[in-house]
């Protein structure tokens, strides 16, 4: 990962019922190291076991992502509580897939504990996916790598029209046993979904 000096800005604000998603700027990398020193914010977030990440680790990871992606704090009454990215597809095994369509993915955490389960984060994606649809015409939105460690943010994908793509079964020793992807398109792309051998114990569809 090559680092970036600064964050890649824009101008884009999304408003929601209760929620307002606005830049990221940096003058919230106090916040963001808050959450992401949290091992508890950190488990449900992070798909390797991270307890946490110094601020230069967070500073890196958002401002290279922030190259190819639109990132925002979620905000309710003015506060933060949590943030979010639509990014550009950058999974090779999603892009090898689908040639030719524009794919995008959301990745989004709620850094404030006591607000889990409200529906901030469903809240969040319909957004995001209303504004990939409207403005930027991507073909389909991805949520993906979600670890069955993590309910919560599959219940908020399918609760914001999200069907499952894939389930992939993992190593053994592993912290999640089975990752999955969560698929919206827009009216009149269809994809094919991914589809794995059936084991004992176990479906996919």
């Amino acid at each position: 990962m090559m680092p970036a000096p600064r964050l890649h800005e824009h101008d884009v604000t999304l408003r929601g019922e209760r929620t307002v998603l606005r830049p990221l700027r940096e003058s919230d990398w106090d916040v963001l190291a808050r959450w992401n020193q949290d091992p508890e914010v950190l488990y449900f977030s992070e798909g390797d076991d991270v307890s946490a990440y110094t601020l230069a680790e967070v500073q890196a990871i958002y401002r290279y992502v922030s190259q190819t992606a639109l990132i925002f704090m979620i905000e309710l009454d003015g506060a933060p509580i949590g943030e979010c990215w639509l990014q550009a597809m950058n999974l090779p095994r999603l892009l090898r897939r689908h040639p030719g369509l524009d794919l995008r993915r959301i990745d989004l955490t709620i850094g404030e504990k006591p607000l889990w389960g409200r529906g901030f984060g469903t809240e969040a994606i319909r957004l995001l996916v209303a504004y990939a649809f409207e403005h930027e015409r991507a073909d389909a939105v991805f949520g993906c790598d979600i670890g069955d460690y993590n309910p919560r943010s599959r219940r908020a994908f399918e609760k914001a029209g999200f069907s499952l793509y894939a389930a992939r079964r993992q190593r053994p020793g592993g912290k999640a046993r089975v990752r999955y992807d969560y698929v919206r398109c827009r009216e009149g792309v269809a994809l094919h979904r991914l589809r794995e051998p059936r084991r004992r114990g176990m479906r996919t569809r």
